[in-house]
C-alpha cells in the first residue's frame, strides 16, 4: 500500500470549516516537498481540540484513492 509522510499543521477553525463541509479537500506538503491532495473527511480521525498539527501518514490505493491517516510520534 503506497503511503506518503505530510507535516500538517491546521488550526481548529481551519478544522471546522473542513468538517462543516465548506472546505472539502486539505492541501498539504509532503516531507520531501511534494503537493498532496486528499479529502477533508480523513482528519475527522486525527482531529483534536487544538486542530490538526504535526506528522502524519497518509495510506492510499495503487489508484490514488484514500485509505487512512495516523500521527508518526
Amino acid at each position: 500500500m503506497p503511503s506518503i509522510d505530510l507535516a500538517i499543521d491546521l488550526s481548529r477553525e481551519a478544522c471546522l470549516a473542513h468538517y462543516e463541509g465548506r472546505a472539502g479537500q486539505v492541501i498539504a506538503r509532503s516531507l520531501d516537498g511534494r503537493r498532496v491532495v486528499f479529502p477533508a473527511e480523513a482528519l475527522r480521525r486525527v482531529v483534536t481540540r487544538d486542530g490538526v498539527r504535526g506528522i502524519y501518514r497518509l495510506c492510499f490505493s495503487d489508484a490514488g484513492r484514500f485509505i487512512s491517516i495516523q500521527r508518526l510520534g
